[in-house]
């Protein structure tokens, strides 16, 4: 489980993350990527934020809350890599169901590289 100051509190955080942000893909996730602008002041502290959809299309309940837990580890082992005013909402695809922990890590890094907030 993630802490409270690094999980999304409503809705409107993932509408802002995903219509305001940039994305880029993979064979496993879509990250959507929300950066503040220069000058504004942060609306969070603490941290990056992330949010996840895990969709039917992932598979039956088991797959999807594995897929889950499975994301929410390797989003925690990167906070410290990431810029800590960034909203991040990982979206899985069909294959990450099926797919191990290390190919969604690999999946994700490859991503947030390509949007520049992997600081590594």
């Amino acid at each position: 489980m993630l802490p409270k100051q690094h999980k999304f509190t409503s809705p409107t955080d993932f509408s802002r993350t995903i219509k305001r942000g940039r994305r880029a893909g993979s064979r496993t996730v879509v990250v959507h990527l929300n950066e503040p602008d220069a000058g504004a002041t942060p609306a969070h502290q603490g941290g990056p934020r992330v949010g996840l959809i895990v969709s039917k299309a992932v598979g039956n309940a088991v797959l999807r809350h594995r897929t889950s837990r499975r994301l929410r580890h390797v989003l925690a082992s990167l906070f410290d890599a990431l810029p800590p005013t960034v909203d991040i909402v990982v979206r899985a695809l069909p294959a990450s169901g099926g797919a191990s922990s290390a190919d969604l890590e690999r999946d994700l890094r490859k991503a947030l590289r390509r949007l520049g907030a992997l600081h590594e």
